[in-house]
């Protein structure tokens, strides 16, 4: 009998241990599972409680990895070694990636709080019907500058940058898109523009910007202006109203030549290997009151209208980050430009960046 229980005993244990080793196999192979799902967003994007509230709900584990960019983020779901079950697009890459295959169509039936998202945000060129895309958060391309520093100075036009008094001031987004589309509004041109002769001049204008820009950056133009050591910043509406909720010497304005009106979109990798959990995970994010809780905490404008009615009227109120659509109607989404004319506005940017040194 006692050798019966030991040999028990002993089975027991190589089952545990067989058990424990398959699972960290899987894990340093990537697997994701029926009980794991892994979500590939920008960094800082997402209230982590929201991640615990859905573990919790549902007993699937959610695996967070983040990308800095569009391109890192398309090259590497491209390459496909990794299984993402939801990435966090931007519009102009989700309509590459709609042409490059590489995206599962929703079911629409598995996300009833979809009715939630604002008719606005809904049916745009990049994705008609959102067959393969639901609205995350959305918002706009602007100026943040510091009044206290700059007494007298308005920034009602992108032309207003170009102003001698502002030199060595301006701190710019390390991004080809954003830096050439604010060149080419300042001349009056689409920022989708793909006339060779407008690119070229929008960087000679953008040559002659060069005095007054003090650096062009990444994450570090919050710290600087967080703490009045910059005074002029292209922003991302969402960076500038997290600056702000701490600096409140800060303003915000979007030029009235237009901008960028940009959204980030939820969507399934077609490498994904939880597409059940990834429509759950998708249907929690747009419950109301979840949608009102990350939209707190991330600061970004929310497409979602019943969430809308829920957080702080100091955001739901303030036209600078929910602009009336005087202002909308002026703003461009930005459009795939197509693999040749993305290069061109890339060696563009370079060019400045390198008259910049």
């Amino acid at each position: 009998m006692k050798k019966l229980l030991t040999a028990f005993v002993a089975i027991t244990l190589a089952s545990v241990l067989l058990l424990v080793l398959i699972n960290r196999l899987n894990a340093a192979q990537g697997y994701s599972g029926k009980d794991t799902l892994t979500l590939y967003n920008w960094g800082d994007y997402i209230d982590m409680d929201l991640i615990d509230q859905f573990e919790e709900e549902t007993g699937i584990t959610v695996i967070l990895e983040t990308f800095d960019s569009n391109e890192a983020m398309f090259t590497k779901i491209q390459q496909g070694g990794t299984s993402y079950d939801i990435a966090i697009p931007s519009e102009y890459m989700i309509e590459k990636m709609i042409e490059e295959d590489l995206l599962i169509p929703l079911d629409h039936e598995k996300i009833p709080n979809l009715k939630y998202i604002d008719e606005r945000f809904l049916d745009l060129p990049f994705d008609p019907g959102n067959k393969y895309s639901v609205p995350y958060f959305w918002g706009t391309v602007g100026i943040l500058y510091n009044p206290e520093m700059l007494p007298g100075k308005t920034f009602e036009s992108w032309n207003d940058l170009w102003d001698p008094d502002l030199k060595n001031s301006i701190l710019l987004i390390d991004g080809a898109r954003e830096v050439m589309g604010m060149a080419l509004n300042s001349l009056g041109y689409s920022l989708n523009d793909t006339d060779p002769e407008h690119l070229q001049e929008a960087l000679a204008k953008l040559r002659k910007l060069t005095p007054n820009v003090r650096a062009i950056v990444g994450d570090e133009n919050k710290l600087l202006m967080l703490n009045n050591e910059a005074s002029i910043a292209l922003v991302w509406s969402g960076d500038a109203r997290d600056i702000m909720w701490d600096n409140e010497d800060l303003d915000y304005v979007v030029p009235k030549e237009g901008s960028n009106l940009w959204f980030d979109n939820m969507v399934i990798p077609k490498t994904a290997k939880n597409v059940e959990a990834a429509h759950q995970f998708i249907n929690f994010m747009l419950d109301p009151e979840i949608a009102a809780a990350n939209t707190e905490y991330v600061g970004y404008s929310t497409p979602n209208k019943a969430a809308f009615e829920l957080i702080s009227e100091e955001l739901s109120g303030d036209e600078r980050f929910y602009p009336p659509p005087e202002i909308t109607d002026r703003l461009e989404v930005y459009e795939n430009l197509g693999k040749e004319m993305l290069s061109l506005y890339n060696e563009l940017f370079l060019q400045f960046k390198m008259h910049k040194k």
